[in-house]
């Protein structure tokens, strides 16, 4: 089977391509730029062309089985509908001169008892300008995707981050029904192979059906943050999207086009994709866990110093395995108890849990306020924060073997996934102390190792 995949410089697109590529199947790919499309498998072929420009398809879907369409202009500016019309006019006729068998489209979910946004509209009129070229065409109509990633997810991940209030126009009332990105992406995959007579067009959701004031909520909760939503019926949708701008002003364009959108209600009212594909979604919390989960890298806020030392890996991993509980933190000992104690005083477990043994160390282990999360010996050692903070952090050390094993190299790393506006407040206040504790603590560590382990530790060692 040979397949065109517009839009794979895109969101779902790209993820869509991995998909494809990880089943072996034959995949061209039509591009603006050829230089975009970065990461894609050697056996991936990439043509440049436009559906603005009807010539350049006609080498793009050559010989073409099945053809996916997902591509958009919400963000070239206020002409975008008929932008939009004209390319899926053009796609449609150059698909149906190729013989393509089938066109699978992602188009947005409607609401057709009332009017629709621009953005809406012109979705729901791509499927119709598709299907207009005769070519049979599978066009999936989804609400909010939930992942990583998307734009939709992306803006309520923002409010919710950045603000502890939200003044909330009525459009976090309205219902729609979000879908994991994971099953947006089993859909378009098995869209390849199900029998369908002619054309269809099916709508996609997840089992919950939910307000956007709900999924915020939601999020919030899933994050541990307490956001406080005042909704005030005067704030337009349109006054909605100039203050959104202000939270992603990245894709503020994007974004205002979707906020419009936020008055139609989006909720599936056929079953038939289920019945068709037999694809049961996940839930909306699990979904939002995977997003906030595959964002955690981008998230993170990352302090990394790395220091030689004139020892093997397996010596200078010693000073390494034994720290904290009796040895202490090598370095400012009295600011760690200090941080010890005060977290102590908010309900914390301070320093006082101490080690189960001073000189080993395994998976699970409590060391002072961390715990062991990770261990391989003589090279890994990452522990996570037990104390009262607002976020996750982390603290690891890797040593690795350098000049055939005679040196090695010690990285550590602190990193934080900060919570909300708190979050990132409490790592900018801490990050002066990192600067010192923390370079204080691996000179410490290196000296240690070279000076022959564990048992030169100090009192001056574990004070200054």
């Amino acid at each position: 089977m040979s397949i065109l995949l517009t839009g794979a410089t895109g969101y779902i697109g790209g993820l869509l391509l991995r998909r494809l590529e990880a089943d072996g199947q034959s995949v061209r790919c039509l591009v603006r730029d050829r230089a975009r499309l970065t990461g894609a498998a050697p056996s991936t072929e990439a043509i440049e062309g436009d559906c603005l420009d009807e010539r350049s398809l006609d080498r793009a879907l050559a010989g073409v089985d099945s053809a996916y369409y997902l591509v958009h202009s919400m963000g070239s500016g206020a002409d975008f509908a008929e932008r939009d019309h004209r390319a899926a006019d053009n796609f449609g006729r150059a698909a149906a001169r190729a013989g393509v068998r089938r066109i699978i489209y992602l188009g947005g979910l409607t609401d057709d008892t009332s009017v629709l946004s621009a953005h809406l509209k012109s979705r729901a009129e791509t499927g119709e300008a598709l299907r207009a070229s005769g070519v049979p065409v599978i066009e999936f109509r989804a609400s909010v995707v939930i992942g990583d990633g998307s734009l939709s997810f992306q803006m309520i991940q923002a409010l919710v981050e950045r603000l502890p209030v939200m003044i909330c126009p009525r459009w976090v009332s309205t219902l729609t029904q979000p879908i994991a990105r994971s099953d947006v992406l089993e859909y378009l995959h098995r869209a390849l192979e199900v029998k369908v007579d002619g054309s269809t067009t099916l709508e996609i959701g997840g089992p919950d059906v939910v307000s956007y004031g709900d999924m915020m909520r939601a999020y919030a909760r899933l994050r541990g943050l307490r956001r406080l939503l005042i909704p005030v019926p005067l704030l337009t949708p349109h006054l909605s999207g100039l203050w959104l701008a202000l939270v992603t002003p990245a894709q503020a364009r994007v974004g205002r086009a979707l906020v419009e959108g936020l008055k139609n209600s989006t909720v599936v009212h056929s079953n038939a994709a289920r019945a068709a594909f037999g694809i049961d979604p996940v839930r909306l919390d699990v979904a939002l866990q995977r997003a906030i989960d595959e964002g955690q890298p981008r998230r993170l806020r990352v302090d990394t110093r790395t220091m030689v030392a004139n020892v093997p890996a397996e010596r200078a991993f010693v000073p390494v395995r034994r720290i904290g509980g009796t040895t202490g933190w090598y370095f400012g000992q009295f600011l760690w108890e200090v941080r010890g104690r005060l977290d102590t005083s908010i309900g914390g477990v301070g320093l006082r849990r101490g080690r189960r043994d001073p000189d080993l160390c395994e998976s699970g282990d409590t060391i002072d306020c961390w715990t062991v999360e990770r261990l391989v010996p003589g090279r890994v050692l990452r522990l996570s924060a037990d104390m009262k903070m607002p976020g996750r952090g982390w603290l690891e050390f890797e040593v690795t073997p350098l000049d055939g094993g005679r040196r090695s190299s010690i990285r550590q790393t602190a990193s934080f996934d900060p919570r909300g506006l708190l979050g990132q407040a409490y790592w900018l206040a801490l990050l002066p102390f990192h600067a010192v504790i923390f370079r204080g603590m691996l000179r410490r560590i290196v000296r240690i190792a070279e000076e022959g382990g564990p048992d030169s530790v100090t009192v001056a060692d574990v004070l200054t």
